[in-house]
């Protein structure tokens, strides 16, 4: 390869060619805590030969700005760290990444099994645009490993596991449910979102006899913990398994994935303070769970740490196998309002808040709130309609305060509870 550092001919260059072909390389050796940003669609190379040799998959060089940069290649080693798994791919959001996975997995004739209470998204995929390639679908109930056992079939390629489930809080027998599939020989993928690679190690799960279990996939949505300012879409998916990250990795540039460096420069500055962020946050919503559920205006609270709240014994399996750290639930939690209050009261509550902003995800500094009717959205839960209604709200707590959320939700709870007994 020629050398900008040399004339091409005793011609003199223009300014403009001068200035693209410049000859002066900064001096190596610089450093300091953030990782330098490295962008590039075009990635030159050495020679023809380097171009037939060089490796997309285990990121030993670089092909292509799609393939990964210097500095998504040091995200991808963080999360895969972070996760306990040996590799890693960034995708461009959450969302993204779980359809990577089924993408990757999945063909005409497969089927998928999905928790019933799983992400309401991955559930959509498989209804209608894997359905529409000509792939099953069916659900199971998470906490019911037996259940599992009994709907896999010689179609089944793929079970998606999720913990905690999606919007209820219900903690997954996820030991039984990951034994299951290894006794199958069935690929098992988690939606690890809400552990964060914190309350739990996936990669490392032990029965509750002491055997190693094996979680083949584990999928995080960067947007969350990770980013934790609320202003980056991205996600990842990590496995162990170097066959299996092949076959990920080749879908991941068939359908074109990337992510923008300057987001991942964002993750890569809150990636560090990820622990402290996912431990303030559990201790609030572990505060505020308690005070929801002493409420009168509150018929069920959902959130793992509560005893009374729904595969609580299974959080305690699986968030409390490190003895040395106390056992952790995330930010999230879920309750059911009295059953008298409408849906109309639900929204009530939701605007009267004034720390709790109204929107869609978590793990920023900023509390949300969200309000859900379950209805049709369950299948295999029966306890929804015999027990505290279908009308939910979802708060997931930021960094503010403790008692000062806890003084928004006594106010908005007052005033509607009010407005409900006079009505």
């Amino acid at each position: 390869m020629n050398s900008p550092s040399k004339p091409l001919t005793t011609h003199s260059p223009s300014a403009s060619t001068e200035l693209i072909h410049h000859a002066y390389t900064p001096p190596t050796g610089f450093a300091s805590p953030a990782v330098p940003v490295a962008k590039g669609s075009t990635i030159f190379f050495p020679s023809m030969a380097a171009v037939r040799e060089r490796d997309w998959a285990f990121k030993t060089t670089y092909t292509y700005g799609l393939h990964g940069t210097s500095t998504s290649f040091v995200l991808e080693e963080r999360i895969a760290t972070l996760e306990g798994a040996k590799h890693c791919i960034l995708a461009p959001s959450g969302l993204a990444a779980l359809n990577m996975v089924n993408l990757a997995l999945l063909a005409q004739g497969d089927e998928v099994l999905l928790p019933d209470n799983v992400y309401g998204p991955n559930k959509h995929f498989a209804q209608q645009l894997l359905a529409s390639y000509g792939i099953t679908h069916a659900f199971y109930d998470p906490q019911d490993a037996q259940d599992l056992a009994s709907k896999i079939s010689p179609k089944t390629k793929l079970v998606w596991l999720e913990a905690a489930g999606s919007v209820t809080l219900e903690f997954p027998d996820l030991l039984g449910l990951i034994a299951v599939c290894n006794q199958q020989k069935v690929v098992c993928a988690l939606d690890n979102t809400w552990g964060a690679g914190l309350a739990f190690a996936p990669f490392d799960l032990r029965s509750p006899d002491g055997q190693a279990l094996t979680l083949d996939i584990s999928v995080h949505a960067l947007t969350k913990f990770p980013s934790g300012g609320g202003d980056v879409l991205m996600g990842s998916v990590c496995t162990r398994d170097a066959e299996l990250h092949k076959r990920l990795k080749r879908c991941h540039m068939q359908i074109g994935f990337g992510v923008g460096m300057n987001d991942v420069e964002a993750i890569l500055r809150a990636l560090p303070s990820i622990q402290l962020r996912y431990a303030a946050q559990d201790r609030s919503a572990q505060q505020l769970a308690c005070f929801l559920a002493q409420h009168p205006a509150v018929a069920q609270v959902r959130h793992p740490a509560l005893p009374t709240s729904p595969g609580h014994q299974y959080w305690q399996q699986v968030c409390g196998q490190n003895a040395q750290t106390p056992a952790q639930a995330a930010g999230l939690l879920s309750f059911f309002p009295d059953p008298s209050w409408s849906s109309a009261d639900v929204d009530a509550f939701c605007e009267a808040l004034q720390y709790f902003k109204i929107g869609y995800s978590w793990g920023g500094p900023v509390s949300l709130v969200m309000a859900y009717d379950l209805r049709g959205d369950r299948q295999l839960d029966s306890s929804l309609s015999a027990g505290p209604g279908t009308r939910l709200i979802r708060l997931c707590i930021g960094l503010e305060d403790a008692n000062d959320l806890q003084a928004d939700l006594a106010q908005a709870l007052a005033a509607v509870q009010a407005q409900v007994q006079t009505s």
